[in-house]
């Protein structure tokens, strides 16, 4: 077993995280904490994705064991995503990331405006 800070050749974490820690990954997985949840309700739930990035999301999630997708047999069918344990394990994780954003937000946003102002004044080497 590999241990987790080694991203050699062949590793897989770097592919995993990106993964998960996606934009809009992150959106799905703590919105569909809550329970089984329909397509309609993460669109709403998740402002500025479009229909087809988050099928997309959704596809690669079930693909990469994070979601299960149940399709109920009736007119018109009703599909509905839910966390796998894996998922939910997860979930702690992507909370806390996503608390701290927003306790840091503001902090994050004048730290750039200090940085843009810098760097207009005098231009970065490579150094």
């Amino acid at each position: 077993m590999r241990p987790a800070d080694d991203c050699s050749p062949g590793c897989t974490v770097p592919d995993v995280v990106d993964r998960v820690a996606g934009k809009w990954s992150v959106c799905i997985l703590v919105a569909a904490a809550g329970g089984p949840i329909r397509f309609t309700e993460l669109e709403r739930a998740i402002g500025g994705i479009s229909r087809r990035m988050l099928t997309l999301t959704l596809r690669n999630l079930e693909r990469d064991g994070m979601l299960v997708r149940t399709v109920y047999p009736m007119v018109p069918p009703r599909v509905e995503y839910a966390l796998t344990p894996m998922a939910l394990e997860l979930h702690a994780s992507l909370l806390a990331l996503t608390t701290w954003a927003e306790r840091h937000r503001a902090d994050v946003a004048a730290a750039r405006q200090r940085y843009d102002g810098r760097s207009a004044e005098s231009p970065r080497t490579n150094t």
